[in-house]
């Protein structure tokens, strides 16, 4: 009897009426009718049934293989969740080759079964391994002294096998054939201890390592307590991958791969790579490639103990995501992530302090008084108006509603402002929640996309009321404000106020800074950054290359020029009335940050542009920012340009501009101050 679709939908299957031949011929084709007979036939052990294991066994069941031993100890658990193929909330606590075999039976009811509920141990490889055709690892990357004896196992019985290791988003494949390269030749992990074989079995598996590229946080690999990350399409590439290898060698068609030859497929990266180590672990180039590894990991070591501090790598995330120094209250979820509110050059100008449950004063000191570009404090009352907004977010996701008032203070550099939150069940969690921490500045060219009217629309809602976009894209006008963005560097470059700044914010040798900008976040290359060190020991440096080799060149067209023209567009964020008093530019803060967050959230890179703006307002303001009279000279001619692509009016009520467009991420970023540092002491 079979059933029509119609049928399936309205009756209970019945499994004696199930159709090895109907189940599987959308294979054929691919195989004949009779080698789909022999997979039939065929048993494969697989050691572990979790992560890659799991759904190696449904592939290899969905394949048309008829009899599997498996093996696993373990029960299923919400951390599963993320890859493995068993991992639904009417499993957690089952065991996993229980689960296991009743989903490989649903597929194929006729299925031969052997479970191994203890796992496969020393003392039970033989009765594992019997009637075995071929062997499929699944166990966890850790297990790695069980792991040789299985491999030893099956060569010493002929058995083949297949490792395919899910690493980052991709998969690193292994065959071990008789008479071939065996795992030990081609590992040497005998006689070594526990740090040198986890090296060894990687550094085999992924000789070129494609997946270090892109690992954003290294700090969730910890190699003690034998954890590190996974992804649900790594794991569904290596039962790809090792299931066709496996029809490959159980039918004796095609070419395997074996060791010492390995395939890694990486699907972030689009690349395939066919690694060739002969003579295995003795391989001179495995010897090095272990010899520079090993002093990573050491530098990685000392990093975590606080022995080299200049080590930066995983500082982001930990910022991001570490919650040890903080209370679990609301209040401090709703400053930790808060913090993350945009400032001038990272300075964070802000500093809690917490009157109650509901209650945080913050005190705001603006930079004025050093930075040059903090023309009255306008630019840090911006920033403090983005960390507002910022708190308005994060206390949609407690369930509270935020109100803020400015209190009397007797210093112009000071605004002290008290925030207070009130439970509201209306408030629903902001769509922007998820790009707080993510919102971040990318000085290096973009792609030359124009924004589709749909985007500058929700742009232009995202702002709210009181203030209006106006962009400048297209290739002329990009031009027009590459070539404005190169004349308003040349202050940064030959102006002493600007050299100050510019001397005591960056961080160099750093990839993360909690409180500066990292030099590798500054968007030159590496040769200009070298030289952009030297100067800035000594205003003399910077005025030996200024006069002598066009030292302001090589930094505006790399910096300016460049990233002006490759963008999707320029804007100007106008105030609709004109900005005058603090709450205005608190106001224009909000509206710079919603505008931010909404282009983080359509998946476009974004960098302010205010250098222009400022100076061309020192200008119109008749304010002195400069003994440099070819520095005043400049701010007068960027006024003029800049009410040329504007207008006189956008200009003198513009609050914040930038340029925005599609781009990768950045590499480096400013992080922030722990919460922790951030309070008013």
């Amino acid at each position: 009897m079979k059933y029509t679709s119609t049928q399936f939908d309205h009756a209970q299957f019945d499994p004696d009426q199930f159709d090895y031949a109907e189940a599987f011929s959308r294979n054929l084709g691919w195989v004949t009718e009779a080698e789909q007979a022999v997979l039939q036939a065929k048993r494969i052990a697989i050691a572990g049934v979790g992560g890659v294991g799991g759904v190696h066994l449904l592939t290899l069941t969905r394949l048309g293989i008829g009899n599997f031993n498996i093996a696993d100890l373990d029960i299923f658990e919400l951390g599963n969740f993320n890859r493995q193929a068993g991992a639904y909330l009417q499993n957690i606590g089952r065991p996993k080759v229980e689960v296991m075999e009743q989903m490989a039976k649903e597929i194929n009811p006729e299925l031969d079964i052997r479970s191994f509920p203890n796992g496969v141990s020393f003392d039970n490889i033989d009765e594992f391994l019997d009637g075995v055709d071929l062997y499929i690892d699944g166990l966890d990357f850790f297990v790695l002294d069980l792991r040789q004896a299985v491999f030893k196992a099956c060569y010493e019985r002929g058995i083949p096998s297949i490792t395919a290791a899910p690493l980052g988003m991709g998969t690193a494949l292994l065959c071990f054939m008789p008479g071939k390269m065996t795992f030990e030749e081609y590992f040497g992990m005998a006689g070594q201890s526990d740090d040198e074989c986890r090296l060894r079995f990687l550094l085999g598996l992924s000789p070129s390592l494609l997946q270090l590229g892109y690992l954003v946080d290294d700090t969730r690999v910890d190699l003690d307590e034998q954890r590190g990350p996974s992804t649900p399409m790594a794991c569904e590439l290596c039962a790809g991958v090792a299931a066709t290898n496996s029809l490959k060698v159980l039918l004796n068609r095609g070419d395997v791969v074996h060791a010492p030859w390995g395939l890694h497929f990486d699907a972030y990266k689009n690349t395939l790579k066919k690694t060739w180590r002969p003579w295995g672990s003795a391989n001179p180039l495995q010897w090095l490639m272990r010899t520079v590894a090993r002093k990573q990991f050491l530098a990685k070591a000392n990093s975590v103990s606080g022995v080299n501090p200049s080590t930066r790598q995983g500082t982001e995330s930990k910022s991001i995501h570490s919650m040890t120094d903080i209370d679990q209250n609301p209040m401090s979820k709703i400053l930790n992530l808060a913090r993350w509110a945009p400032s001038g050059d990272n300075t964070q100008p802000w500093r809690f302090e917490v009157m109650d449950d509901y209650w945080v004063r913050i005190h705001c000191e603006d930079t004025r008084d050093w930075c040059v570009y903090d023309l009255q404090g306008r630019a840090s009352q911006i920033a403090q108006g983005a960390l507002l907004e910022t708190l308005a977010v994060a206390a949609s996701d407690q369930g509270l509603r935020m109100s803020w008032a400015e209190l009397p203070t007797d210093q112009s550099t000071l605004v002290v402002l008290d925030v207070k939150f009130e439970p509201d069940n209306s408030i629903a969690p902001s769509p922007w929640l998820p790009y707080v921490p993510v919102r971040t500045v990318q000085r290096r060219s973009l792609k030359t996309i124009s924004l589709s009217q749909a985007q500058k629309s929700q742009l232009e809602a995202a702002v709210g009321t009181g203030y209006k976009v106006i962009w400048l894209d297209g290739k002329k006008a990009r031009w027009d404000m590459a070539k404005l963005l190169f004349k308003s560097a040349k202050i940064r470059l030959i102006t002493k106020e600007a050299y100050k700044v510019h001397s005591q914010i960056i961080e160099w040798n750093a990839q993360f800074s909690e409180d500066k900008i990292p030099d590798q976040a500054v968007g030159v290359d590496k040769m200009s950054l070298k030289l952009m060190r030297w100067a800035l020991k000594s205003w003399s440096r910077v005025q030996f290359l200024n006069r002598f080799f066009a030292g302001t060149w090589l930094p505006r067209i790399q910096l300016d020029l460049l990233p002006g023209y490759f963008c999707g567009a320029h804007f100007l964020l106008v105030s609709e009335a004109e900005p005058s008093t603090t709450k205005d530019y608190l106001d224009a803060g909000g509206a710079m940050q919603r505008l931010w967050l909404e282009a983080t959230k359509l998946g476009l890179q974004f960098q302010p542009e205010m250098t222009p703006l400022i100076f061309a307002q020192y200008h119109n303001r008749s304010i002195s920012f400069t003994t440099d009279e070819h520095s005043q000279w400049i701010a007068k001619s960027l006024a003029t340009s800049l009410t040329g692509l504007f207008s006189e009016e956008a200009v003198h009520m513009g609050v914040f501009m930038g340029r925005m467009g599609y781009g990768d991420r950045p590499h480096s970023r400013s992080i922030r101050l722990p919460l922790s540092r951030l309070y008013q002491q």
